[in-house]
């Protein structure tokens, strides 16, 4: 069996999105991703992948080489192209009946672009699109995986979901920590994971797991993420 994955980018975002380079950690995770879901073969984990973003404006342009914002403006969807080298549909298309599981990778676009987390935390909003897909794919019964700052969406839409951005105790490995504590007073379930490790939510269908909410090594974020995919595609 093929399954078909929806993927759902969020632009390209640090503290906002670096002129001529991509965000790191997005890029980093987009690569993790995408590295266990494909092989030689042509597909290691047996999925077919076709990636989203939301046609829209980021929330800002900041040059990082003098880390100062510009009046620059940039899409979410074309600046999402080039980390998916072209192969990527506007979110409004999205087709939940043609797609088995979505995942949805984090990075400060997720907290800026893809929601207002960034702003207003636990009172943001959701981009419209994006909560009408993770709804969707809920409501049908499909599995869900986030990673990073992502699982802030299901905390937002799914306020009985249970959920892991790391550890809730704050520390010199585990910097953000407060994330994991506001979730909570959303009215979800946070579990303390370890960065290799995932929680499932057997009753949403939600795998999540911390990725570069950890203060690791990339290895070790690696590891998380795949094992992100191998139980979103159990699920599947």
């Amino acid at each position: 069996m093929v399954i078909s994955l929806e993927w759902i980018y969020s632009g390209c975002q640090l503290l906002s999105q670096p002129i001529l380079q991509a965000e790191p950690r997005k890029t980093h995770l987009s690569h993790s991703l995408l590295t266990r879901l494909y092989n030689k073969k042509p597909c290691r984990a047996g999925a077919k992948v076709q990636m989203f973003a939301p046609n829209m404006d980021q929330m800002h342009v900041v040059n990082h080489v003098v880390g100062q914002p510009t009046k620059e403006k940039r899409n979410v969807l074309q600046e999402s192209a080039r980390i998916a080298r072209g192969d990527i549909t506007d979110l409004k298309e999205l087709d939940v009946a043609g797609h088995d599981a979505l995942i949805i990778p984090g990075g400060f676009g997720v907290a800026k672009n893809l929601s207002t987390w960034a702003t207003h935390g636990k009172d943001c909003t959701i981009q419209p699109e994006v909560e009408k897909a993770i709804k969707s794919f809920h409501k049908a019964g499909k599995p869900i995986g986030l990673c990073c700052i992502s699982p802030v969406l299901a905390a937002k839409i799914l306020p009985d979901c249970e959920i892991t951005v790391g550890d809730d105790c704050e520390s010199e490995k585990w910097p953000h920590a407060k994330t994991a504590c506001t979730m909570k007073e959303m009215g979800c379930k946070h579990v303390n994971k370890n960065v290799g490790e995932v929680h499932i939510d057997a009753k949403n269908k939600l795998v999540t797991t911390s990725a570069f909410m950890c203060n690791a090594p990339i290895h070790e974020i690696f590891d998380g993420v795949g094992a992100m995919v191998t139980d979103v595609l159990k699920l599947a």
